[in-house]
């Protein structure tokens, strides 16, 4: 049986999660997110949630928050753009809101159609007053999660962890 490809650093990045406390994971499904969705569906302690739509995610944020919980909304970038009227409700409720954005439409990206959604993430997530940060490399995850994680978790922030292309590679078209 063959290692995922993603394996090594979602192992991480779920351990530096759940240490957090969080202990829901919504998402919709992509490559980028897959194994860490896998270990938190493996977890007797954490729960996993599919969604229909990102910003049912936001929405849950505030719900686990409202009931003492933490969660983690996980998403590909095109999705971002589903959740700006969400997030003015989080911002304006000061409920905290942790997200992983993996992202299409940057470096490496040979798909034309997730340019324009990859070009407006971080616009999106400015003007909606969400911190954001990137991670480029593998020795870049650890401090960028926990700089998310306290901005979420101790601030009441929004807060996006943005996994790029040149991290998790960029898929063939």
């Amino acid at each position: 049986m063959s290692k995922h490809p993603h394996d090594e650093w979602s192992q991480v990045l779920f351990r530096q999660f759940k240490d957090a406390g969080v202990d829901l994971f919504t998402y919709i499904p992509d490559a980028g997110n897959a194994r860490l969705a896998e270990l938190a569906e493996e977890d007797n302690e954490t729960r996993l949630v599919l969604l229909t739509t990102e910003e049912e995610g936001v929405a849950m944020a505030a719900g686990a928050d409202l009931v003492g919980k933490k969660s983690v909304l996980m998403m590909q970038s095109s999705g971002v753009g589903n959740c700006p009227n969400y997030l003015s409700f989080s911002k304006g409720g000061n409920f905290p809101c942790l997200m992983m954005v993996s992202m299409r439409g940057d470096y490496g990206e040979q798909n034309p159609w997730q340019y324009p959604m990859g070009q407006a993430v971080d616009k999106i997530f400015e003007a909606m007053g969400v911190m954001v940060f990137h991670v480029d490399r593998r020795d870049e995850l650890e401090a960028a999660a926990q700089a998310a994680i306290n901005a979420a978790f101790r601030n009441n922030q929004g807060a996006a962890l943005i996994l790029t292309q040149k991290f998790l590679g960029a898929k063939a078209f």
